[in-house]
C-alpha cells in the first residue's frame, strides 16, 4: 500500500492528513500558530511559524501512523489565499506576511480601480478588494519603500512553505489567480498590470499546474519530518480550489458550501469567457484548464467563534449549539448580520460592521446562537443567488468545513438555500484536495475525476422543508435591507472605533 500526504495551511493552524490508495484517511495531525494584530484592520503572521508547524505536523503524522517513509509517494498543499510574503535576495522574509483578512489597503484598491478601469476585470476577472495580493504589494511599496526596494520575490503562503521544504520557488494558477496580477484566461502574469504599478516581473514566481511536481524534499527537511529525501512534492492549490477538488466539484452543475474562518459558496465554471461583472470571484481551478466562481462571507465560522468566546462563557461549540434545534426558524425575530470584519460578497465593503436586530427580553443564548447561524447562512445565500441568476442549475450543494458538523445547521442550509445539502463520508476539505493532487501527480489515477470517484462518497443528505423555506425567504428579504441601513449608521460610529 502506498500513501500521500495532503497539507492544508489555514489561517489559525496547519492540518496534515495521510491518505492511502483507497482514499481512506489513515492519520491526521494539526499544529496551531498565532495571528498578529498590531493595529485595527491589520492581520499578519510569521511565515516561519507556518514552516515550523507544517514540519511538526508531518513528523507527528508519520510517527503516529507507523508508515515506512519509502511508501509515501508524495506531498501536496492547500493554502490560505492572497497572503503576501516578501523575500530578500537571501530568500528570507523581509517582514511578517500580510494575510487575506487584512483590511489596511482600501486606498490602494481605489488606486488600482482608477488606474486600470475596465481593463482590470478583463484581465484579472476580479475587482480590487483589500484581501488580494496586489493591494498589499502596493501598500508596502508606498509605506515601506526601503524594505520594498530590497524585495527579490513575493510568494503566497503555501508556496513559501513548499519553498522551505524543497528549495524551489513557484506558485500554481489557482493561487496566482487570487493575486489580481494574473491574466486568468491566458494563464500568465499580466505585464499590463505589473507595468501600471512599476512592479518588475522578476518579483513574480514561476507558474505551474497544481499537479506538477516541484521537486523533492531537502535533506534537512526530510530528516526533520521523518520522510525520504526522494519524496516528491507537488505544487498544490489555493484552499478554495483544493476544497473544490476535495468535494468533487470537477464538472458543471456541482457546487459546494465551505464554512471555515470565512465562508465560501463555489461552483464549477465551464465557460472561460463568463462575465460576472466582478459580483463574485472568478478563479482558475486546480483542475487543469478549468475555472470556478465563488462568493465569500469574510466572517462565517469566525462569527460563531467570536460569539462563543464573547458570550459562551467557556462552552464548547457543541454545548453552545445544544438546544438550537428547539428554537423555531427565524430565532424568534432575532436577526444577525455577520459583517464583523467587513464583507466581500455581494458587498465589497471593508468598513461595514455586524449587528443583532430585534432583541427582546424573551431571547435566550440559544436564540442568539441560532440567529448567528442563520445570519451566516443568509450571507452565503446571497452568493448562491448570484450564481443562480447567471443561469446555473444547482440541484445539490456539498457542505464541507464547520457547516457540515452540525445536523441542525445542515438542515438550516437546506431550508435557506432551497436545495439539497450533501455531507461526504470522509470530509477533509482542502487537505483531501491536496492529497488528491498528490495522488494524481504520482500517477495513481489517469484523471482527477477518476480519483474523486474512488476517494469521495456521500454519506447523508438533507432536503429543504417547504414551509421553513418559505419563511426563510421572507426573512431573507428583511436581511437584505439591513446592509443599506447599517451603512449609514456605521459611518456615524467610525470615530468611536478603537
Amino acid at each position: 500500500m502506498k500513501y500521500v500526504i495532503g497539507i492544508d495551511l489555514g489561517t489559525s493552524a496547519v492540518k496534515a492528513i495521510l491518505v492511502n490508495m483507497k482514499g481512506t484517511v489513515i492519520a491526521e495531525a494539526a499544529e496551531a500558530y498565532p495571528l498578529i494584530h498590531e493595529k485595527a484592520g491589520y492581520s499578519e503572521q510569521k511565515p516561519e511559524d507556518w514552516t515550523d508547524g507544517t514540519v511538526a505536523a508531518i513528523a507527528r503524522l508519520v510517527n503516529e501512523a507507523g508508515v515506512a517513509a519509502a511508501d509515501i509517494d508524495g506531498i501536496s498543499f492547500s493554502g490560505q489565499m492572497h497572503g503576501l510574503v516578501l523575500l530578500g535576495e537571501d530568500g528570507e522574509p523581509l517582514r511578517h506576511a500580510i494575510l487575506w483578512n487584512d483590511t489596511r489597503t482600501t486606498e490602494q484598491c481605489r488606486r488600482i480601480t482608477e488606474e486600470l478601469g475596465p481593463q482590470l476585470l478583463r484581465i484579472a476577472k476580479n475587482q480590487a478588494l483589500e484581501g488580494f495580493t496586489l493591494p498589499k504589494l502596493l501598500w508596502v511599496q508606498q509605506n515601506e519603500p526601503e524594505l520594498f526596494a530590497r524585495a527579490a520575490a513575493f510568494m503566497l503562503p503555501k508556496d513559501y512553505v513548499r519553498y522551505r521544504l524543497t528549495g524551489h520557488m513557484a506558485t500554481d494558477y489557482s493561487d496566482a489567480a487570487g493575486t489580481l496580477l494574473l491574466d486568468v484566461m491566458e494563464k500568465q502574469w499580466s505585464t499590463a498590470i505589473a507595468d501600471a504599478f512599476g512592479l518588475p516581473l522578476s518579483l513574480f514566481p514561476p507558474l505551474l499546474e497544481s499537479s506538477d511536481c516541484v521537486g523533492t524534499l531537502l535533506p534537512e527537511m526530510a530528516g526533520k519530518t521523518g520522510l525520504s529525501p526522494q519524496t516528491k512534492v507537488y505544487a498544490g492549490g489555493a484552499d478554495n480550489a483544493c476544497g473544490a477538488i476535495g468535494a468533487g466539484i470537477l464538472h458543471p452543475g456541482t457546487a459546494m458550501c465551505s464554512i471555515g474562518t470565512s465562508g465560501v459558496v463555489l461552483a464549477y465554471e465551464e465557460n472561460r469567457c463568463a462575465d460576472y461583472e466582478g459580483k463574485v470571484h472568478f478563479f482558475n481551478h486546480g483542475l487543469t484548464n478549468a475555472y470556478y466562481v465563488m462568493g465569500v462571507t469574510l466572517a462565517a465560522g469566525y462569527s460563531l467563534q467570536w460569539f462563543k468566546e464573547t458570550f459562551g462563557h467557556g462552552l464548547s461549540f457543541d454545548e453552545l449549539l445544544n438546544g438550537i434545534e428547539d428554537i423555531p426558524a427565524g430565532s424568534g425575530g432575532l436577526l444577525f448580520t455577520p459583517y464583523l470584519v467587513g464583507e466581500r460578497t455581494p458587498h465589497a465593503d471593508a468598513v461595514i460592521r455586524g449587528s443583532f436586530i430585534g432583541m427582546d427580553g424573551s431571547h435566550t443564548l440559544q436564540h442568539f446562537a441560532r440567529a448567528v447561524l442563520e445570519g451566516i447562512t443568509f450571507s452565503l445565500k446571497e452568493s448562491l443567488d448570484i450564481l443562480r441568476a447567471s443561469g446555473k442549475e444547482i440541484s445539490a450543494v456539498i457542505s464541507i468545513g464547520g457547516g457540515a458538523r452540525n445536523e441542525t445547521w445542515l438542515q438550516m442550509q437546506a431550508d435557506i438555500f432551497g436545495t439539497e445539502m450533501v455531507k461526504l463520508k470522509s470530509e477533509q476539505g482542502p487537505a483531501m484536495g491536496a492529497a488528491m493532487l498528490a495522488a494524481y501527480g504520482a500517477g495513481w489515477f489517469p484523471t482527477l475525476e477518476v480519483c474523486a470517484d474512488a476517494f469521495l462518497m456521500a454519506s447523508e443528505r438533507w432536503k429543504p422543508d417547504p414551509n421553513r423555506n418559505e419563511m426563510y425567504e421572507q426573512l431573507f428579504d428583511v436581511y437584505r435591507q439591513v446592509y443599506a441601513n447599517t451603512q449609514t449608521l456605521n459611518e456615524g460610529l467610525l470615530p468611536f472605533r478603537r
